[in-house]
């Protein structure tokens, strides 16, 4: 039986499988998810531009090819901290 989808507009769908929700084309900004797993969550070309993560378990989190201009944790930018950790990498490799 096919899945139906839960919310259908202007080119998004979003459909709930078992707990399990896949949204595409979803314009989704301002939107807020309190007391929710989202463990597994896959992000793929996704705009988290001035998105707060606030008490969050980020356990065995992995972020590649992002562009992280401006981003915080605990009010240090992590660019700062990714130069200072490759600077004392090179440090160590002599």
């Amino acid at each position: 039986m096919p899945v139906r989808p839960l919310l259908r507009s202007s080119g998004m769908d979003l459909r709930d499988l078992s707990d399990v929700i896949k949204a595409r084309n979803a314009g989704l900004a301002g939107s807020s998810f309190e007391d929710a797993d989202l463990s597994r969550a896959r992000f793929q070309d996704v705009n988290l531009s001035g998105a707060v993560f606030q008490d969050v378990n980020m356990t065995n989190v992995s972020i590649d090819d992002a562009n992280l201009t401006g981003m915080t944790i605990r009010g240090v930018k992590v660019t700062d901290l990714i130069d200072a950790y490759e600077q004392s990498k090179g440090k160590d490799d002599v």
